[in-house]
């Protein structure tokens, strides 16, 4: 792999300050981000990369690659939660393992977004419809863990409202404001971009990096819950998504993706959910321990993903497109 790649991605300014944020926490700082305004952040970012996807989708239109990206992306999104919790009822309990399996199912919005400017900085390009697979490969994983937790589990979790776990799924917010956001820049177009670029694109690296900024606090913090998963989980957080990845550029390459869109498929397939996921959790399975699938997303796959996944994803598709 390019040494090179990784260097270009630490030194880009939302990844530095996504440091900053870490080391804060390392020496003891008083920095600190208000509670509202990193969920503030997080929606601006949902609803700019959803609303610029929606424009690109309806320049595109619906051609046999964005429906074969799509089906893949429902794919991996059923068939990474079920794989994996096999692998994880080797060392955990069925509910930890259900949760933490459908969290590698899921998605991490922010680490697409990162994935998206690194591409940019790089330029390669990359379609917006692939912020349509985003969309669709929240909701699969929760429902798949759950019908886990049915199948495998026993007690009270069984028990749950089928239809609050739909709800939660398909209506909550991240899921929502993002497939929303991308409704109206299909129905909006051109004209609607003109009016918001503005807001949506001009704000949106800074938006970006002060957000990493918040999420290198959080993810130090979290550091410490890692004592409590051992070796096993911290190494599945870290070689699942490399795994992920990797049978994401296969797919990638059997139906034809262009660099820039397979990198970001790759991250998708490798990157793991710590907001919809986790919240569906708490609230569908209360005997799994959240400190467990929280930890290791946000705290070891999140990082790697952003420091050194994305660019090691990227040489291993020059390898294979070339």
């Amino acid at each position: 792999m390019d040494v090179s790649l990784i260097i270009s991605n630490i030194l880009n300014p939302p990844i530095l300050f996504f440091f900053l944020g870490m080391t804060a926490v390392f020496v003891k700082s008083d920095l600190e981000i208000p509670a509202p305004i990193p969920k503030l952040l997080s929606l601006y970012l949902l609803f700019a990369i959803g609303f610029k996807g929606g424009v690109e989708l309806i320049k595109s239109g619906i051609t046999q690659d964005v429906v074969l990206t799509l089906l893949a992306a429902i794919l991996m999104a059923c068939f990474v939660p079920f794989y994996t919790f096999f692998i994880l009822k080797i060392k955990l309990n069925n509910y930890d393992a259900a949760a933490i399996a459908a969290t590698y199912g899921s998605i991490s919005a922010v680490t697409f977004i990162t994935a998206s400017a690194f591409l940019t900085e790089l330029d390669i390009t990359f379609d917006g419809f692939m912020v349509a697979a985003l969309a669709l490969m929240e909701s699969p994983a929760i429902i798949v863990g759950l019908i886990l937790v049915n199948l495998f589990g026993a007690g009270k979790s069984q028990d749950f409202e089928w239809s609050e776990v739909l709800k939660e799924a398909f209506l909550n917010s991240s899921v929502f404001l993002l497939v929303g956001s991308l409704i109206i820049g299909v129905l909006t177009g051109e004209h609607g971009w003109e009016v918001l670029e503005p807001f949506t694109q001009g704000l949106f690296y800074g938006v970006l990096t002060f957000f990493l900024l918040d999420m290198g606090l959080v993810a130090a913090q979290r550091i410490k819950d890692l004592k409590k998963t051992g070796v096993f989980l911290v190494g599945f957080a870290i070689l699942i998504p490399i795994v992920n990845a990797g049978l994401g550029l296969v797919i990638a390459k059997l139906i034809g993706m262009s660099v820039g869109n397979a990198l970001l498929f790759s991250v998708l397939c490798a990157s793991a959910s710590y907001i919809a996921v986790p919240a569906a959790m708490r609230m569908t399975v209360p005997e799994a321990n959240p400190s467990l699938y929280v930890s290791t997303a946000l705290a070891v796959t999140f990082p790697f993903n952003i420091i050194v996944g994305i660019p090691l994803y990227l040489a291993g598709i020059k390898l294979l497109w070339s």
